[in-house]
C-alpha cells in the first residue's frame, strides 16, 4: 500500500513547501486553502484535468477568502462591478472560461474565477465546469490512508466517476479485476486495449450493472456505515474468487453467475429496467396455539400487518394458521427472514402459547 503511494510520487508535481501560518479564516469567512493544506500536510499534486464540480462541494478560496462570507456571497467593502458585469453575462447565456480550482479530499478551493463561483450559486445552479488541481494528504489517518488509495485508483484507471471504498485494499482489489477483464477484451478482439479503456468498459459494462442491482435489492440498508461500492466488493469477491458453495443464499447465483465476464455477457442485452432484482418472495405458514377465547382478538392484532395475507382460526391441535409472505435479499437465509418475523410480530403478541412455522417445498395454485 505504502510503496504504491510512494511509486507514484514520481508522477506527482511537489508544490513549494509553505512557511509560516496563514491567517486563519473567521467562521464568517469562505475556506482557506493555505489553512487546510497545512491540517492536512497536503503538498504533492496531481492535475486531474476539467469535469464539472458540484457547488456545493466548493468551500473555500487560495486567495480571497476574506472577500466571500461562507456561503460565497461578496462582503459589503469589496467592489462589486465585476461580480455585476459576470452576472450580466451568465443571464444573456454568455459561455464563460473554467474556473481553476484546488482540491483537497472532497472540498474545492478557488484559484481563479471567485465571482464566477459566487454568481452561480447565487443563481442556484447544481455545478460549475472547473479546471481541478488535486493536492493529496499526507497524514497517515485511516480516512487519508483511504484516499490516498483511492486517488491512485483514480490515477491508474483514468476513472473520475465515485467509486467509494471504505476498507483498506479494496481499490487494489478492482484494479486486479480490471487487469482480468483487460486480459479479456485482449482475447475477443484481437487488439491490445489500454488500461484506461479496459477500467471504462470494466466501469460501464460490470461495475454498474452490479451496482444498480444492489441498489434495487435495497442491500445498503442491512449494512451500516457501508458503501454500495464496499458490497459490490464484497458480493463480487464472493462470487467471482472465492466461488465457495454455500447453504443458503443459492438463488443468487442465478443472479449473478460464478465468472465475471459470464455476468456482463448476461447483462449486455439488458436495458437497466430489466436488470434481476436481488430479491423474491417467500411464503410460510404459521401454525398458531393461544390461549381459549383469544383467537380474534390475536387474528385482529396479526392482520394489520401487510406481510400477514391469510388468517384463518381451525379446529384440531393448532387454534390459528396464518399465512404470511416476505421479502428477502439473496444474501440471507428463508430461515433467518421467517425466524425473525415470527419472533418479533406474532410470538410476542400477549395471548399466543407457541407457534411451529411450516415453509413449502413445492406449490400448485389455482386462479
Amino acid at each position: 500500500m505504502a510503496t504504491r503511494f510512494l511509486k507514484s510520487i514520481f508522477k506527482i508535481k511537489r508544490s513549494p513547501e509553505i512557511t509560516g501560518n496563514p491567517p486563519a479564516a473567521r467562521p464568517e469567512d469562505t475556506k482557506s486553502f493555505r489553512e487546510n493544506q497545512i491540517n492536512e500536510g497536503a503538498f504533492d499534486s496531481i492535475k486531474r484535468g476539467s469535469c464539472s464540480v458540484p457547488l456545493k462541494q466548493i468551500t473555500g478560496s487560495v486567495g480571497r477568502y476574506q472577500d466571500f462570507d461562507n456561503h460565497f456571497r461578496i462582503k459589503k467593502h469589496i467592489p462589486s462591478e465585476r461580480l455585476d458585469n459576470i452576472k450580466a453575462s451568465m443571464r444573456r447565456g454568455k459561455q464563460l472560461p473554467p474556473v481553476k480550482l484546488y482540491q483537497i479530499k472532497d472540498e474545492f478551493f478557488v484559484l481563479d474565477g471567485n465571482h464566477r463561483v459566487s454568481a452561480a450559486k447565487e443563481f442556484g445552479h447544481d455545478t460549475i465546469l472547473a479546471d481541478i488541481v488535486e493536492f493529496i494528504p499526507s497524514k497517515n489517518t485511516l480516512e487519508n490512508i483511504l484516499y490516498r488509495q483511492r486517488s491512485d485508483f483514480m490515477e491508474n484507471t483514468g476513472l473520475s466517476q465515485a467509486i467509494d471504498l471504505s476498507e483498506l485494499g479494496q481499490y487494489a482489489y478492482l484494479e486486479k479485476q480490471i487487469e482480468k477483464h483487460q486480459d479479456y477484451l485482449w482475447r475477443i478482439t484481437g487488439k491490445k486495449v489500454s488500461t484506461k479503456e479496459s477500467a471504462q468498459d470494466w466501469y460501464k459494462t460490470i461495475y454498474s450493472p452490479l451496482i444498480t442491482i444492489i441498489e434495487k435489492g435495497q442491500l445498503i440498508r442491512h449494512f451500516r456505515n457501508r458503501t454500495l461500492s464496499d458490497l459490490y466488493a464484497y458480493i463480487s469477491f464472493h462470487q467471482w474468487e472465492k466461488n465457495l458453495s454455500r447453504k443458503y443464499g443459492i438463488g443468487i447465483d442465478k443472479l449473478i453467475p460464478k465468472d465475471m465476464e459470464a455476468f456482463r455477457n448476461k447483462m449486455a442485452d439488458m436495458k437497466e429496467q430489466q436488470y434481476p432484482e436481488m430479491q423474491r418472495d417467500i411464503t410460510a405458514f404459521v401454525l398458531i396455539i393461544v390461549k381459549a377465547k383469544s383467537e380474534y382478538r390475536i387474528m385482529d392484532k396479526l392482520f394489520v400487518h401487510n406481510e400477514v395475507k391469510e388468517l384463518h382460526s381451525v379446529h384440531g391441535d393448532v387454534d390459528v394458521i396464518a399465512k404470511i409472505v416476505l421479502r428477502r435479499d439473496l444474501l440471507s437465509s428463508d430461515a433467518e427472514i421467517i425466524g425473525q418475523f415470527v419472533h418479533d410480530h406474532i410470538r410476542g403478541v400477549s395471548g399466543v402459547s407457541s407457534t411451529q412455522t411450516l415453509i413449502p417445498g413445492y406449490s400448485k395454485m389455482k386462479q
